[in-house]
């Protein structure tokens, strides 16, 4: 995860390294003060065992406005109000994955750049471009303004399933995805273009979101 920060452009404040792991990082450039300590050492600055091996600090980055991440992206993922970080991290590391090419989070979203988002995604959020959506869920109209099918994700009985969808819905698809239990809400439901749907069996009535992302984004992906 280190080492695609690095590569994703992300500057370095600092690095604090298990002194059994220093020689892992003998291969960077000097860029910034390497700190080694042991584990009793690193266990007792953290207050608990969070520490595996390897930790950095980072400089953040300027956000892009939305209509940058926009401009560059053919697929994207919306996300509203998706506070859990491991579900975050998990659609990050779905949409590297699978095709999306950047990702739209709502005001209220949380973290991307949080340790268990960033751990859960493998470092993905670095490489995924992503971007506010703002006002909410107004700035919809924008996403539509680029061109894309604003796609919601939503067990809703008159939603089309995902795999009937047609070419122009395909063409260039911005899933929108709500937070795990209240999914999305009714004023996102009412500014998206298409409600779609992920078919279930076995009386199963949904999936978790990171899960339920995967799926919609494999098949939007599916021949491309």
């Amino acid at each position: 995860m280190l080492r695609r920060a690095l590569r994703a452009g992300y500057v370095p404040r600092s690095f604090l390294v298990d002194a059994r792991r220093v020689e892992q990082l003998a291969d960077l450039p000097e860029i910034a003060p390497v700190y080694v300590a042991s584990q009793d050492v690193l266990e007792k600055t953290t207050g608990f065992h969070v520490h595996r091996g390897v930790l950095a600090s980072f400089h953040r980055r300027p956000l892009p406005p939305a209509s940058q991440v926009l401009a560059a992206a053919r697929r994207v993922a919306i996300l509203e109000d998706v506070n859990n970080h491991t579900n975050l991290g998990a659609i990050f590391r779905g949409a590297a994955a699978l095709g999306v090419d950047g990702v739209l989070l709502s005001p209220s979203c949380a973290d991307p750049l949080y340790r268990r988002s960033v751990r859960v995604s493998m470092g993905e959020v670095f490489a995924i471009p992503y971007a506010r959506l703002q006002p909410w869920p107004a700035g919809l109209a924008e996403v539509r303004a680029a061109g894309f099918t604003v796609l919601a994700l939503t067990p809703a009985p008159d939603a089309v399933p995902l795999q009937e969808l047609d070419d122009t819905a395909r063409a260039r698809p911005a899933v929108l995805l709500g937070a795990e239990g209240a999914g999305l809400s009714p004023a996102a439901l009412a500014a998206s273009d298409l409600r779609v749907v992920i078919p279930m069996q076995h009386g199963v009535d949904s999936l978790n979101v990171a899960a339920a992302a995967a799926v919609a984004f494999w098949e939007l992906n599916r021949g491309a």
